[in-house]
């Protein structure tokens, strides 16, 4: 392993960074003052490998402190971790929101992604570069979503110092945007979370009924809504009663919950581990950042629940960088569940014990795969390994572990408190209970809708006010596909969405109208994908690129003289999903087919 640190020394705002996070230095080996009992022994081996996973922890921590990662720092770091800096390197420059580079303290990150630029992204960007200029001390950068797609276009603000400073502009004007770049602590507060939920205190609901009507900074406000009542109901039953009441409810979360938990409690080998994925980085997907603002603990509850059923003690909410306010809120909530003795070593008296970490992400697309995600918390480049393994076998740390998004988990507090056979009595064959959407782009009402399984894209459209002029429809975000404006019956369950060639996904439903150029919509899906490919796999690698090449020139040239790249298209297609390593490459091509079959982006 190369640990030749190089000549660069960090600032005292660099150490000082790391040292807040890892602790002092307890030898010179470390990065501290040389002793004479450094001379005879120096900590490394397991101890050292066991702290691997602070890497990307301690990135974040340079980042937000001093705007970029210097060579300096990342050899500080690297020392303090026992790490080599080449591996390091290869990890900081994986992610899109780190520079090791020179760059201001203040960066503004205008969201370009499929929304916010149907919603004026770029007069945006132009407009705030030029009001700026490039002596204003802040950097503007375009990159992917935010997040942020019912309000689009969206600008996050991120101004490093001790500590940092975030604004969120969302819908964005140029005004707006630049004074949350230049003062980031008078930008306007960001509106409710509710406002998100068009729905937003109807009795109907059963994901989202809190959000709106509990103040998501209040335990007690939690508690007095039904708050905690699965979590005694689960205690009541014990680890494998839970698993029996999930697995028998007849919901989707009852077959996700079947394949992988009772497998995973069963596992002799220990400690098990339980991550939920709030990493949501594709285009459209905004629901897990709505829950984690409106209703907090009941993530931090549902966490506690699958923790108990699969014999973990320890649960990991990874959750992109881009969603300030939930890190926060969410934070929050796991500091004041824990202070009320409902995390800890002893939950309720029941001999239980859990307690979660919050890592955050670091803007990659590929950490929705299982295997790349432990691989980014366990500090090495976010790649996907070949299963099996499974994670179900060897996971997080090489232990049997449960990933589960937000959703999932949430799905299980109305099984615990009785709501299950009403909730599973809606929706068609496997797909039953409700879903959540996240609708935007062409819609007077954009939003987290619940509806039950089987509820067509039209009803859903007719709810968020669909505007005149509706061109195409993508369904299932990037990794789903495009459906025309007659098409909109397609049921949205598994079995519908499949049968019409798209997919339901992460529950994205963007729409667009004529003001968007169909041809310019796939070629962001194809950017999208080129950007998001980790390059670990040569169908991806290649693949994305040589599709975004194929449409930049279907788009010049258009009519018989793109015959040849359409055929290019579809073998490029066919080759990512027949051969990628995971679900990021095989699914690459689905958008950008559906695209030129169904809305001929070729003419």
């Amino acid at each position: 392993m190369d640990l030749h640190f190089g000549a660069c020394e960090p600032t005292d705002d660099e150490r000082a960074a790391v040292d807040e996070l890892l602790g002092p230095p307890a030898s010179f080996w470390e990065g501290g003052e040389r002793s004479e009992a450094d001379l005879r022994w120096s900590r490394g081996g397991r101890t050292a490998r066991a702290r691997r996973d602070l890497l990307l922890p301690g990135l974040h921590a340079l980042n937000d402190r001093v705007g970029w990662i210097s060579e300096g720092a990342l050899a500080y770091l690297c020392r303090r971790l026992t790490v080599a800096p080449a591996e390091a390197y290869g990890v900081a420059t994986f992610y899109d929101r780190f520079s090791v580079r020179t760059q201001p303290a203040t960066v503004l990150r205008v969201c370009t992604d499929l929304a916010c630029t149907a919603a004026g992204a770029a007069e945006l960007c132009a407009g705030v570069e030029a009001r700026l200029g490039p002596d204003s001390g802040v950097a503007v950068e375009r990159g992917g979503c935010l997040g942020l797609c019912e309000r689009a276009p969206a600008a996050l603000v991120v101004r490093a110092g001790d500590p940092v400073r975030t604004a969120v502009s969302a819908p964005a004007t140029v005004p707006a945007a630049v004074l949350a770049a230049v003062s980031p602590d008078s930008a306007p507060e960001e509106p409710p979370a509710a406002n998100a939920v068009p729905q937003a205190g109807d009795a109907s609901l059963t994901l989202l009924r809190r959000i709106g009507v509990v103040d998501p900074s209040s335990l007690d406000d939690y508690r007095a809504h039904g708050g905690y009542t699965a979590l005694r109901r689960a205690y009541e039953l014990g680890p494998a009663g839970v698993l029996r009441e999930i697995t028998g409810s007849g919901l989707p979360t009852g077959h996700v919950v079947r394949r992988t938990w009772p497998a995973v409690a069963s596992r002799p080998d220990h400690p098990h581990h339980l991550v939920c994925n709030a990493d949501e980085s594709g285009p459209g997907a905004f629901r897990s950042r709505v829950i984690m603002e409106g209703d907090p603990y009941a993530l931090v509850e549902a966490m506690t629940i699958a923790a108990y059923a699969i014999g973990a003690h320890t649960g990991y909410l990874f959750l992109r960088d881009t969603y300030p306010r939930a890190i926060h809120r969410m934070q929050y909530a796991v500091d004041r569940v824990r202070a009320r003795g409902l995390l800890g070593d002893d939950i309720l008296g029941r001999g239980h014990a859990f307690d979660i970490e919050i890592r955050r992400g670091a803007g990659a697309y590929v950490c929705g795969e299982e295997t790349a995600l432990f691989h980014a918390m366990e500090g090495y480049r976010a790649e996907p390994r070949p299963t099996p393994p499974h994670p179900a076998e060897k996971g997080l740390f090489g232990r049997p572990t449960v990933v589960a998004d937000v959703e999932t988990l949430i799905d299980v507090l109305p099984v615990l408190t009785g709501a299950a056979p009403e909730y599973a009595n809606s929706g068609p064959g496997r797909s039953t209970g409700t879903k959540l959407f996240c609708v935007s782009g062409s819609v007077d009402r954009p939003g987290v809708y619940e509806l039950p399984f089987g509820a067509t894209a039209a009803e859903l459209l007719a709810l968020a006010g669909v505007r005149e002029g509706l061109r195409a429809v993508l369904l299932g975000g990037a990794a789903g596909g495009f459906v025309r404006p007659d098409e909109l019956d397609v049921p949205l369950a598994f079995e519908g969405s499949r049968e019409a060639g798209t997919a339901l996904g992460s529950g994205v439903v963007m729409a667009f109208d004529d003001t968007v150029p169909l041809p310019r919509l796939a070629l962001g899906v194809a950017e999208f994908f080129r950007a998001a490919s980790c390059g670990s796999c040569v169908p991806c690698r290649i693949g994305t690129v040589r599709q975004e090449e194929a449409l930049r020139r279907i788009v010049e040239r258009s009519g018989a003289a793109a015959a040849d790249d359409l055929a290019l298209l579809r073998d490029v297609g066919r080759a990512m999903r027949d051969a990628s390593l995971c679900g990021v490459g095989r699914s690459a091509g689905n958008a950008v087919a559906s695209a030129v079959d169904r809305l001929g982006v070729h003419a």
